[in-house]
Order: structure tokens, then sequence, then C-alpha cells
């Protein structure tokens, strides 16, 4: 008895006798509603509790040494595959000229049907087999092109495609394919004419530095110039306005090399796990018209690395990219005012084509799967039910309150509250 009357006077939740309590029928259904109400919110909080969330987060990008894979899928309908070169610059000086190594290009129909499925480069099964029929020593004349240095026959050129390369070095044009002997025999002018009014698709991967680049699709071969990058436009000028660069993009996207590796779960690809993630690229389905041939599309991209950190502690790195367009007419270079009064000139000529220019963030938004801890959950599941509770204290107290002064006719006098008949309540 003296141990419970210590602590009595501890006693911070004080009792009151059943006798004096007064139960109401709106603080039943005060009651009823709170218990709705406390149990609704804790089967939020538990579905909350067991949701995986993602936290993102920006960081400054420390990789270095990385390179780029670029995923393309591009149909050009008015084009023909021998005309198109993809090329590749970057800040750093490097060039490569005329990719085609992890490429493809499939000839397209008027109606953009494939001719003939993809086989790589076209002109090597043809160079081989005239290769085994040329006589054995046999060394073709490069017509004053500068002849390979290397390769099966160094100093040689024994196919017509060999011709073109040696123009290409020597910084000439292949305008008459007629008057050399190995394009003759190879029948070069007929396949020419037969693609002249044929589409080419250009599909596959290419690898680039992780700096600001610029990679392009444009019609010739290209070489270096007195320091220059130059297209020969001759055969593509030559039809007229035969052909543009209007195209379809059917895929542009970015991703490291490491992310061929990723290993999905569920027997998701890992497209479909990009997608979930709000992975997209904005280039995808993009179509450009012009009836012009002497036209430049342009599209100025911000890649910025992204990294998605698992609770099973799979990591995928990607990259994904913002994009603006900018057109432009090569036609006599034109300058002058525009509709606004604004006078415009342009620094280069240009070349058409089309051109993407990508420029690398310093920037990494890293997203880190995590779950709400089970602390968490009870220290929320307790304020739910503290909350209710005491919320509807305090409406119930008011209410009854409210009810006791309206039966009783009270009218509020100075501090208090009294009766007409003068009696304090």
């Amino acid at each position: 008895m003296g141990g419970r009357s210590r602590f009595s006077a501890l006693d911070a939740f004080g009792k009151t006798m059943e006798d004096v309590k007064i139960k109401t029928g709106f603080g039943g259904l005060l009651t009823l509603s709170s218990l709705f109400l406390i149990l609704s919110l804790t089967v939020y909080e538990f579905v909350d509790y067991r949701r995986v969330h993602m936290e993102p987060s920006i960081v400054v990008d420390r990789s270095r040494g990385e390179k780029l894979v670029v995923n393309i899928d591009i149909s050009f309908p008015r084009v023909p595959c021998y005309l198109l070169s993809v090329d590749i610059m970057d800040i750093s000086g490097e060039h490569q000229n005329d990719v085609n190594h992890d490429l493809s290009k499939t000839r397209l129909s008027k109606d953009g049907k494939v001719v003939e499925a993809p086989k790589g480069k076209e002109l090597k099964g043809d160079l081989e087999r005239i290769s085994a029929q040329k006589a054995e020593g046999y060394c073709g004349t490069c017509y004053g092109g500068t002849p390979p240095p290397d390769g099966p026959n160094p100093g040689c050129c024994n196919s017509c495609e060999e011709v073109r390369e040696a123009y290409v070095r020597r910084g000439w044009s292949f305008v008459n394919p007629d008057s050399v002997e190995q394009c003759v025999s190879e029948g070069w002018t007929d396949k020419i004419k037969e693609q002249s009014d044929e589409g080419c698709n250009i599909a596959g991967k290419v690898r680039v530095n992780k700096v600001i680049g610029n990679f392009h699709i444009s019609p010739g071969r290209s070489f270096q110039a007195n320091a220059m990058h130059v297209h020969d436009l001759v055969p593509y000028l030559q039809g007229g306005n035969k052909h543009d660069f209007g195209h379809i993009i059917h895929q542009f996207s970015f991703q490291s090399e490491t992310e061929e590796e990723w290993v999905s779960h569920g027997g998701k690809s890992l497209e479909e796990t990009k997608a979930e993630l709000g992975i997209v690229n904005p280039l995808n389905g993009m179509r450009a018209h012009t009836e012009e041939s002497n036209y430049m599309f342009q599209y100025f991209l911000k890649v910025v690395s992204t990294k998605f950190n698992f609770l099973d502690g799979r990591e995928l790195n990607t990259h994904q990219y913002s994009v603006t367009q900018y057109e432009r007419d090569l036609s006599g270079n034109r300058s002058g005012k525009d509709a606004q009064g604004h006078q415009t000139t342009h620094g280069y000529a240009g070349v058409p084509g089309l051109f993407a220019n990508y420029e690398i963030s310093p920037l990494m938004v890293i997203h880190v799967e995590e779950r709400q801890s089970f602390a968490h959950f009870l220290t929320s599941t307790c304020a739910i039910v503290g909350g209710v509770l005491t919320v509807a204290g305090l409406i119930d107290s008011f209410v009854y309150a409210g009810r006791n002064r309206l039966k009783a006719g009270g009218v509020k006098e100075g501090l208090g509250f009294a009766r007409a008949e003068g009696k304090f309540l």
C-alpha cells in the first residue's frame, strides 16, 4: 500500500469513476468513425511500409576512361545505302570516318519495304569473289589516287571500292566510275542505277568517348583535308533534288558498356526494366521531312549518367538525355533577316545530313531502392492512434459543452457563463 501510494502521485493517467461517466450517441458515432479512420490509416501505412521507394540523389560523376554505346536504328527513305557514311568526331581530336563495324545497312524500296537482309558491308562479298577471279600477282592501278599502304594488296587497287578509297585518301571526288576498269568489270554503274531510287536503314551500335562529340550520318565518303573534315557530295547532289535526308528515328539511345551484362528478374528485358524505371528516349519515333537535298538536321543532346541501386544488390548503369532540334536549309548558304527582322548569318557552310551533337553532364543521378524500416512503421502507427483519439476527444468535448450551453440557455457574461437566475455554471 505504501509503495503504491508513493508512485500514485506520479500517475499521469487520472482515473474517473464509472458512475460519473456520461455516454452519448454522438460519442458512440465518433468512436466508430475514429476506429474506422485508425484502421484505414494503419492499413495505408502498412502498404507504404511494404512498398519499395526510389530515393534520388545527385553527385559529381567521377568516372574516367569510359565509353558510351550509342544504339541507333534510323531509316532514310530517299537516300540509298551506298551514299551514306557514318562518322564520329569528338573534342579530344579522335575521328572515326565511315564507321561500319557493329552497323548494318539495309536497302529499302520506295514504299519502305526491305529489299534484302543486311549482310554487313555489302561490297565485301563482291570484292572477295572478284579478287579470286584476278590472276595471281595482279596489281590494279589507282588512277592517281593514294594507294593503300597495307592490307592484302598494298600499293594496288584491285577493286572499284579500293579505287574510291584511294581517291578519298587523295582528297579527290570519285565522279566517273565508267572510266575505271575495276568499276566496269564489277558493274558498278549498274548497281548505282539500281539503287538510286531506294532508301536505307542503318541499325546497330557505335562506341564513342565520354566527352563532347559529334555523331553524324552524311552523304559521300569523308576524308581529312588541311585539318578539315570534308565529304564528297558530288555523287549525292548530281541527281538534282532526287535525294533528301528526311528520316525516321526508330531508336536512339545511350547506354554504358556494362549495361549489356544486366541480369533482369522476372523474365523482363532490359528495355522493359528501363521503361518501368521511367527512362525514356526523346528521339524514339521522331519523324523529319524535307524535300530539299541540301538540308541539315541537327540534334543537340545533353547526356546524363544515371545509376540504379536495387535492394537485392544489382546495379544498373545507364544514361538519359534531353534534346533540342534545329533544322537548316543549306541552299546557297542563305542568310539575312528572318520574319522578326533579326539578321541571321552562319559561321560555316554545313553539310547535308543528320547530326547529333552530344554533351556529357558532369553530374550523375543515383536512384537507391529503399524500404521503410519497421521502427518507422511502428512510430507512424502510434502517431495515428494517438492523433486520431486526441482530435476525436477535442471534438467530443466541444460538441458536448455546446449542447449543454444550449440546453441550459446560458449567456456569456464577463469571463464565465451564468444562468438567468444568476447562478454560476
